[in-house]
């Protein structure tokens, strides 16, 4: 269960319904040497999609003729939504987390194949974590193939030669923080002699934009709270309202890109990449892809990493279950059991040694060497990976876990940095206490509902509500439902508490 940005128009049951029922039966597809086609719609989250021959060797150790659609991945939920209104579905379909979430009553139409019966006869789905599996169970039933991630990679992407030049620390507080912010604005963090600076750039994503991670910080828990043993939502906190605050601050003192209530992420990378601003608060992987590409149009930029910011109650920082998407597999496009078990054998494939490893690092001497039967990454060949290799990493399912990947010796050293700072998170995460609990309000009209609070928030930011103005906006979510939601997560929290 979970809060999320507006506009993810999910709730098509009936359209997918009418979908699967249709009676146009499609032949399986497949090469003219017999090899199974296997559609996939993924998510592009690098300049360029894999190189064509890394494909083509994957072809080859799996048997298959792959047909992927990359899709850059600021359209991607939109692209999907797409797909799912027009029938149109790959085979495979990735799914990421945020949107899963809202699917549930598409699941229950039909349109999608349970794969949990099927996964005992593959040696490496078989073994498939049976915890990160019931996370994603719609009624009990397995619908997809996890791509793993750790609970929390949320942090701070900061330009340290920008703290260098104003002789400053990184920041260890919300205070701390802001004056960094101030400074990076208007102290002439460049050195080029103009007001040309910001702070913060930010996106329209309240989940992995900056807000939701600076709301941890403020002690705000994960989408739903427990208080008194009765649930609450994290928008009726006062952490909630302090981080509103702060962003609000940051807005009216131009510490913050203005527009960032409609900038897209894309936008908002360009804007550290071209040294417009200096910090960057979300997923602190894309530190090394954003330090490579920030150098590339200045030499001398550099960057550093910083995941505990102090907040009230000390650090915190929001998590989500440990899968960022899931592959849902389409009956439309897969007509018969025979075909499902084509595709679920490639993904099984995907995660022996030799294609995990191909997938995961690229080729041995051109992306990457061996070292004492470890991967040597060097920085000499990350720009080559990002435009070559990485974007394969979307089609990876339980990377993180599989006994076939092999360890690195040596990577680049803001990845390093992440990676750690990534595994200190978890030692201070939020959950969100409804992951596995069901709301029939929320499956039904949670995109509806979510988008009040969403406008409330951003308008509250953006100084175009008061805070009895927000309070209102927050009444009537709960008037349109909002209560019965309250009310059926408090029943299935306090069964779940019986067990």
């Amino acid at each position: 269960m979970g809060w999320f940005k507006a506009g993810l128009a999910l709730a098509i049951a009936g359209t997918l319904l009418s979908a699967c029922k249709h009676s146009g039966a499609v032949k399986p597809e497949a090469t003219s040497d017999g090899r199974p086609v296997i559609s996939i719609m993924a998510p592009l989250h690098f300049p360029h999609p894999p190189l064509p021959e890394l494909v083509q060797e994957i072809e080859g150790l799996t048997q298959t003729k792959l047909d992927v659609n990359w899709v850059p991945d600021g359209i991607y939920t939109d692209k999907m939504n797409t797909a799912l209104t027009t029938n149109s579905l790959k085979k495979a379909t990735y799914v990421k987390y945020t949107d899963y979430l809202l699917m549930k009553n598409s699941i229950r139409s039909g349109a999608f194949w349970d794969i949990g019966p099927y996964l005992s006869a593959y040696p490496n789905l078989s073994r498939l974590n049976k915890e990160i599996l019931s996370q994603t169970a719609v009624d009990g039933k397995i619908y997809g193939l996890y791509t793993e991630r750790p609970s929390s990679r949320q942090g701070l992407i900061i330009r340290q030669d920008w703290l260098d030049n104003l002789k400053l620390k990184a920041p260890t507080t919300l205070d701390e923080l802001y004056a960094v912010l101030k400074a990076f604005t208007f102290s002439d963090p460049d050195g080029d002699g103009k007001d040309n600076t910001i702070g913060l750039t930010d996106r329209n994503d309240l989940v992995f934009g900056a807000f939701k991670t600076i709301a941890s910080y403020f002690g705000a828990p994960n989408n739903w709270g427990i208080a008194d043993g009765k649930v609450v939502p994290e928008f009726e906190t006062q952490a909630y309202m302090d981080a509103m605050d702060y962003m609000r601050k940051l807005y009216v003192e131009k510490e913050i890109n203005s527009d960032f209530a409609v900038t897209s992420k894309d936008v908002q990378r360009d804007k550290l990449i071209r040294g417009i601003a200096g910090v960057y608060i979300g997923s602190m992987q894309d530190a090394q892809r954003l330090s490579d590409e920030a150098q590339m149009m200045n030499p001398n930029a550099k960057f550093t990493l910083v995941n505990q910011i102090k907040g009230p109650t000390g650090f915190h920082v929001w998590s989500i279950p440990n899968y960022s998407a899931l592959y849902l597999f389409s009956k439309k496009a897969i007509r018969t059991e025979a075909e499902l078990k084509q595709v679920l054998q490639f993904f099984d494939r995907t995660m022996d040694k030799d294609v995990a490893n191909l997938m995961k690092y690229g080729l041995e001497g051109r992306h990457y060497t061996m070292s004492g039967g470890k991967v040597l990454l060097s920085e000499e060949t990350s720009k080559v990976r990002a435009n070559e290799v990485n974007a394969l990493y979307a089609l990876m399912i339980a990377d993180l876990s599989n006994p076939n990947v092999l360890q690195v010796s040596e990577s680049e050293s803001l990845s390093k940095m992440a990676d750690s700072l990534s595994l200190d998170n978890e030692t201070y995460i939020i959950k969100d206490p409804m992951v596995g609990l069901e709301s029939k309000t929320y499956d039904e009209r949670g995109v509806e509902l979510y988008k009040i609070v969403s406008d409330a928030t951003y308008n509250y930011m953006l100084g175009k509500l008061d805070k009895k103005a927000y309070q209102q906006e927050i009444e009537r979510w709960r008037k349109n439902g909002g209560d019965q939601m309250i009310a059926e997560y408090n029943e299935a929290y306090a069964a779940s508490q019986r067990k």
